[in-house]
């Protein structure tokens, strides 16, 4: 069928070989940039904040979800680096999945990533701006306009509110102090002291925008440009960390540890969506495949470097947060701030923390900015979008048009998207490609004619472990979570069964999973890594589901209307 046609290596790298004889992207990177840009990407605003709830939930034994989860995405992690090593272009898991499973799923995957990138990219703006005015204010007199730092819509409901409020005779001074009425105040504030053009008030994310704006031009600009400013802000995050981990042990009161696991297994279990989202970003290292000096080599070590690093400092942070406070505490949006700002002496070192903060987040941003052109300028390549988004800059030798369009993109939205509307559906992209890419490796390792990859995941045949997992799961859970599978299986209302269908999916993917890896002689990791990254995905809540399907489905719209019939690989009209 012509929706599942499949683009050949052979042609792939081809084509890749003929772009960079006229005119292709620049190759200046080397692994130690690519482990550079991977903690940049992983290491964000998680850290800083991410780590708090999980330690309030799991106690100390956070650090056992650390590595548990850090060993969760190495399963996918060394599926990408198999892919990037086999196929080393710029399109990641939208080219991965065109060779494994057609064009089809290739447009799906390649219109995922954008909620992973481009969309991704508004929630950390929105989020930047948010720590980037708190610093400002708090470390200067100077104080940013309520109309300048927040969008449209939630200062518009936040107004209304708070007037119907004030109209049902709360003070405002009551509702200034009441933990849960607090956050309100602020859109209050912009929607009242917006001034007006037109009639209508001006409230937008200045500093969201303006963020926005440097990245993009500095990604415009440049690979090595690019690459510079990356490595610059990892050795700041990495220097702040190890700071924060030095000073902090000389505080800690291993009195703190005990108990370990506080809430149990369910407590500590119960941190582990928020502890996996927190190393996401490493797959962005494969669209930079065009511009590695040696990418065969290079980017499966970047990929593994990067989350290995990033797992030590990890748990190093967890074992020192909740050494010097108590777990219990550590359930507030800064951490790492607040458990320095304890201790009296080390007041100066929580404003150095919420510097990094910025620095972190400015530097996700600049990853997750490069891979998003690269994939829009691979799918032109291939004739899914118009050829204006493979133009390649002839001085700077970046994709011009798509750098732009990306810059657009993550503007738009920040005007009037609040960040809870998309931070989980971007999660839902980036689960939905780290599947289709362990799949993939899982495909080829099927076929008999797919050439050799430099970097192989090494082969662990699944056959009895995953089924004997599976049956082990369904043990367990009928003798030690009873009441969780009496719920599941109970049919009470039509909205009850919706909230249910994400881990029916699972379980019947788990079952099928276990069928196929007897069947086939599955490899472990990358079946271990779908397996792993499926559950995750059914986290996330079937409205999330929803709203992934949605975009899913406007993506295929535009795939038929245009898409398949450009396509290089469709029949040619004479």
């Amino acid at each position: 069928m012509s929706l599942f046609r499949k683009k050949s290596i052979d042609t792939i790298l081809k084509n890749a070989e003929a772009e960079s004889h006229h005119g292709g992207l620049a190759k200046h990177l080397g692994v130690r940039d690519l482990t550079a840009f991977g903690i940049a990407a992983i290491i964000g605003a998680g850290i800083f904040s991410t780590i708090g709830k999980a330690s309030a939930d799991g106690g100390p034994g956070v650090i056992l979800l650390f590595i548990f989860t850090a060993i969760a995405c190495s399963f996918a992690a060394f599926a990408y680096a198999e892919f990037a090593s086999l196929i080393p272009v710029s399109g990641s898991a939208y080219t991965y999945s065109y060779v494994a499973f057609g064009e089809l799923f290739a447009w799906i995957i390649g219109w995922a990533l954008i909620m992973e990138y481009a969309i991704g990219n508004v929630t950390v703006a929105i989020s930047w701006s948010d720590y980037f005015t708190s610093l400002i204010q708090n470390s200067s007199s100077y104080r940013v306009n309520e109309w300048l730092c927040l969008d449209y819509f939630t200062a518009k409901q936040n107004y209304g509110t708070v007037m119907g409020m004030l109209a049902a005779g709360v003070p405002l001074d009551e509702i200034k102090s009441n933990g849960q009425t607090a956050g309100l105040i602020e859109g209050f504030m912009a929607y009242g002291s917006a001034p007006k053009l037109f009639g209508m008030r001006i409230i937008f994310d200045g500093p969201a925008l303006l963020i926005n704006v440097i990245i993009t031009m500095l990604v415009y600009r440049g690979i090595k440009e690019s690459r510079n400013a990356s490595n610059i802000m990892v050795i700041i995050k990495i220097v702040v960390v190890l700071l924060v981990i030095f000073v902090g042990a000389f505080f800690v009161n291993t009195s703190n540890w005990n108990p370990f696991l506080p809430n149990g297994i369910g407590g500590l279990l119960s941190g582990i969506s928020a502890v996996f989202f927190a190393y996401i970003g490493f797959d962005a290292i494969s669209t930079t495949a065009e511009e590695c000096k040696n990418p065969q080599r290079d980017l499966p070590r970047g990929i593994l470097y990067s989350i290995i690093i990033c797992t030590i400092l990890y748990v190093a942070i967890a074992l020192v947060v909740t050494g010097m406070v108590s777990y219990s505490e550590l359930n507030v949006g800064d951490p790492l701030a607040y458990v320095f700002e304890k201790v009296q002496s080390l007041h100066w070192l929580s404003s150095v923390i919420a510097v990094s903060a910025v620095v972190a987040m400015a530097s996700v941003m600049l990853v997750f900015q490069l891979g998003q052109p690269r994939i829009w300028m691979s799918m032109s390549r291939d004739g899914l979008l118009p050829p204006a988004f493979a133009k390649i800059h002839p001085k700077f030798k970046t994709p011009s048009f798509s750098t732009i369009f990306t810059g657009f993109l993550v503007a738009v939205p920040i005007f009037f998207v609040d960040i809870n509307m998309v931070t989980d559906i971007c999660s839902a992209g980036t689960l939905f490609a780290f599947c289709l890419v362990c799949a993939g490796v899982l495909k080829l390792r099927m076929d008999p004619t797919a050439p050799p990859s430099k970097f192989k995941t090494p082969y662990v045949n699944s056959k009895f472990i995953i089924a004997s997992l599976f049956i082990l799961t369904i043990v367990l859970m009928s003798i030690y979570n009873k009441p969780w599978v009496d719920y599941h299986l109970k049919f009470e209302s039509f909205n009850a069964f919706l909230t249910k269908i994400p881990i029916y999916f699972f379980f019947i993917g788990f079952a099928i999973l276990s069928v196929m890896a007897f069947k086939y002689n599955f490899s472990l990791i990358p079946t271990l890594g779908l397996l792993s990254c499926f559950y995750m995905l059914s986290q996330l809540g079937y409205k999330n589901w929803l709203y992934f399907t949605i975009w899913l489905i406007i993506g295929l719209i535009i795939y038929f209307a245009y898409g398949r019939k450009h396509s290089k690989l469709a029949p040619q009209k004479n």
